[in-house]
Order: structure tokens, then C-alpha cells, then sequence
């Protein structure tokens, strides 16, 4: 895997030669798996050895799924290590609210001997990433044939809601996490104050993450058959029950042609549309704007193009800067992951 040139990532260890053939572990922490692979660096890329998943909720710590991880590979003296988290990263420490896990950079040093260890926030490890990728990797919604010169923004709903952007510092793109995915949600129409009003009697403070993630489809979902009293078919409840909840809301909208889970992705696509105006505008990514996530990926033959780039350019007074941004939808998986790796290979000199 190596750097793709529409992706100009800030990695000024590149050029160092001793961060070639380097051997690191990229590690990729989520509340339901936790993924864990073994890389080499070398030409400004890094080549996968081996991956495993492992159950997180099996596991007290992540030092005791690293040790299986390392033991089921027959590694040692592996030399770097990059995890990504889904929560914010502070002093090389994190506390993720999803995990049962507190996670120190300091105690992994010191009990497996890495001379490197990074932590990144899981959308900012996505950003370096998904300067991995192909072309083929990224399916435009609109674009002008490549990506302009300026900000991007990034927007990954998933289990929560990601959010992340690339400073452009006139030369390289320059990734960072945000925490925007838990600013307050606002309704616009009479209909979005009713599931304002639903949500706030759930939840107090209503986040956007409360509308795109999986649970914000959930919520956008029962507020359509609790309050809005669409019908639910009783087979749908059965395999809703029993599957994937996204994925059997995105069949039974595309092939059993369910109103009520067309009504859902309509409506998540259209708040979808709403904060990706919303943080383009305040990162003024005028480089593009980068669609990541679980959801995305599932519902992504759903998502109708047009509509979307034209509830995406809505504004005030911003339409003139919007309409003319590129739009992508990422469609693979392993970019926090790979981005860690990438980082600890090559950030430093």
C-alpha cells in the first residue's frame, strides 16, 4: 500500500531511510472487534503481513488481546506500534466511551519493548489512511476530476459519528481528529422538531450523534412507527429482531420496497447531506469532502447522487463555495487501521 498522489499527506519521515523495513502493529480498537495486523514499512508505503479479529468485550484489556495477538502471529521484538481509538487522545492516553478499556501509550513501551508508540483518535487514523487508497477506492457523488487544493473535510457515520478534516498548508494535507459528531443536533421542519422533541425526551442533549450512527438510524426508525405510526411488517420486525439492523433496513428499502425503511434512509441520507454542509462550512474544506464509515458503505448503491449534492449545497449565503466541492464516498474498510501504521511508520523523522 502507498501513497496515493491526490492525497499529499504530511509524513516527514518518509524521506528517512531507517524508517524503512521497519515492523510494526497496527491496531484498530472498536466496541464490538477489535482488529489487530502485523506490517513492514518501505517506499514511503507499508505492506500487510497478517491480520486477526478478536471479540472486545471478551478481553479486559487491550494489553491482553495485543499478548494473543502476538502469540497467534509468533511475533517478537516487533519494533512500533499504532492503535486507533474511538475517543479522544490526550497526553498519549484515552478513556473511550464505548470500551471498557483505559488505554496508556506509556504501559504498552514498557511491557512489550516497543521503541514507538502512537495512539490516534479512530477518524484521524482513517484521514492518513485514506491517503492509502486507490482511485477505485473512492466513488464520487460530485466532483470536477480531482481534488482541489484547500481543507477536506471527513464525515464517518458508524457505531458513532466520526468526524475529521486535512489542514492544507499550502503544501501537504495535515490530518486531525474533531469531536464535532456530539454537537447538538437542530431540526428544520416541523416534522424534524417532532423527532428533536422525541429524541430530547430520551436522551436530554441531542447529539448528531444521536441521528447518524447506527443507533441514529434506530432512532430515526422507531420515531417513523412509534410517533409517525407508519406500519411495520411483521416480517421485517422478524429479521430486524434477528440480522443486522442496517443491512436489513437497506434490503427490505431496496428489494422488498418497505415504505417505512425508505422513509429511514431518505431521512438519514437527507440529515447525512446536513452535516456534511455543516462541517464543511466551518472547516471551509475546500478540497473536498471525504463520506467514510460503516453506514455509508452499506447503503451507498441506496444513496441517490443528485439529491444528495443538492440538499448538500443548501446555504445561505455559501452555495457559490459549495457547489463547486468534490464529494466522495469510501468504499473499504481498514482505513483507521492503516492509518495507523502509516502514522507511527513515518510521522516523525
Amino acid at each position: 500500500m502507498n501513497l496515493n498522489p491526490k492525497f499529499p499527506l504530511y509524513l516527514p519521515g518518509v524521506r528517512n531511510a531507517n524508517n524503512d523495513n521497519v515492523s510494526i502493529i497496527g491496531a484498530n480498537l472498536r466496541e464490538d472487534v477489535t482488529t489487530i495486523a502485523y506490517y513492514t514499512s518501505g517506499n514511503s508505503g507499508i505492506e500487510l503481513k497478517c491480520k486477526n479479529n478478536y471479540p472486545t468485550k471478551e478481553y479486559a484489556s487491550f494489553t491482553d488481546v495485543l499478548s494473543k495477538f502476538m502469540q497467534d502471529s509468533q511475533l517478537e521484538n516487533v519494533q512500533r506500534l499504532g492503535i486507533s481509538v474511538p475517543g479522544p487522545v490526550i497526553d498519549g492516553k484515552s478513556h473511550p466511551a464505548r470500551l471498557s478499556w483505559s488505554l496508556d501509550v506509556e504501559e504498552y513501551r514498557s511491557k512489550f519493548g516497543f521503541e514507538k508508540v502512537d495512539m490516534l483518535n479512530d477518524q484521524e487514523a482513517s484521514a492518513y489512511g485514506i491517503g492509502l487508497l486507490d482511485d477505485s477506492d473512492l466513488d464520487a457523488i460530485y466532483t470536477s476530476g480531482h481534488l482541489e487544493k484547500g481543507n477536506v473535510a471527513i464525515l464517518a457515520p458508524g457505531n458513532g459519528l466520526g468526524e475529521a478534516g486535512y489542514f492544507f498548508d499550502g503544501k501537504y494535507l495535515r490530518p486531525f481528529a474533531t469531536e464535532g459528531g456530539h454537537s447538538e443536533f437542530s431540526p428544520r421542519t416541523n416534522v424534524e422538531v417532532e423527532f428533536y422533541q422525541f429524541l430530547n425526551n430520551i436522551y436530554g442533549i441531542v447529539s448528531w450523534e444521536n441521528v447518524l450512527s447506527k443507533t441514529g438510524l434506530f432512532n430515526i426508525y422507531r420515531f417513523l412507527r412509534d410517533v409517525k405510526r407508519h406500519p411495520e411488517p411483521e416480517w421485517l420486525s422478524e429479521r430486524l429482531a434477528n440480522g443486522n439492523f442496517t443491512e436489513e433496513i437497506y434490503k427490505a428499502a431496496m428489494h422488498e420496497d418497505a415504505l417505512i425503511c425508505r422513509i429511514a434512509l431518505d431521512t438519514f441520507v437527507e440529515f447525512l447531506a446536513r452535516e456534511a454542509n455543516n462541517l464543511t462550512l466551518k472547516l471551509k474544506a475546500t478540497g473536498g469532502l471525504l463520506i467514510a464509515g460503516d453506514i455509508p458503505q452499506v447503503i451507498r448503491e441506496y444513496i441517490n447522487k443528485d439529491k444528495f449534492y443538492e440538499k448538500f449545497k443548501i446555504s445561505d449565503k455559501m452555495e457559490d463555495m459549495l457547489k463547486n466541492i468534490p464529494i466522495y464516498v469510501v468504499n473499504t474498510e481498514s482505513t483507521s487501521i492503516n492509518g495507523a501504521a502509516l502514522y507511527t511508520a513515518y510521522f516523525t523523522e
